[in-house]
């Protein structure tokens, strides 16, 4: 019903402005993701610009259905960047769903896959002054991971099964 209603309000207001349908608006909803969603492989991501702790980031995509993003492969990481990137204008320094609060060195994702890929700048993660649990992404020239203090405010990225 949800979709309906808004594929027939997309098609309403290219009735009303005479504009060419957004395709690719109209592919992305019917390929399983929910509006404002991108979707990548069997997974949906959203950029949420608002600057927020990891652990209410987390609770945010939560709410939304989801996690914070796990990043599998470094093509789905480019993925993610682009999103930022075309949605912000920039490659804006984001949490993702990355942390070693309940044990040093020992990362997992908050979605719970297995911590396979990363892609941590040179000498990160260094926990620096001990309080450096939560990842952040797009961080430094190189644009990679580093670990930073989970109390920092961040825009996140969430993901969600398609």
């Amino acid at each position: 019903m949800k979709t309906l209603t808004v594929l027939a309000l997309v098609c309403a207001v290219t009735a009303l402005t005479g504009a060419a349908p957004d395709v690719n608006l109209v592919k992305r909803w019917t390929r399983g993701c929910s509006w404002g969603w991108s979707r990548s492989n069997d997974r949906c991501f959203l950029y949420v610009a608002r600057p927020m702790t990891w652990a209410k980031a987390e609770k945010n995509c939560q709410y939304l259905g989801g996690n914070l993003a796990s990043v599998r492969s470094l093509d789905e990481y480019h993925k993610i960047q682009i999103m930022i990137l075309t949605g912000r204008h920039g490659y804006k320094v984001t949490w993702i769903g990355g942390s070693d609060a309940h044990e040093e060195k020992h990362w997992f994702w908050s979605d719970g896959t297995p911590f396979r890929y990363t892609n941590w700048c040179r000498g990160q993660p260094d926990n620096s002054w001990g309080r450096q649990h939560c990842l952040q992404m797009n961080y430094g020239a190189q644009k990679c991971w580093d670990d930073n203090n989970c109390s920092a405010r961040r825009p996140s990225v969430c993901s969600k099964k398609a």
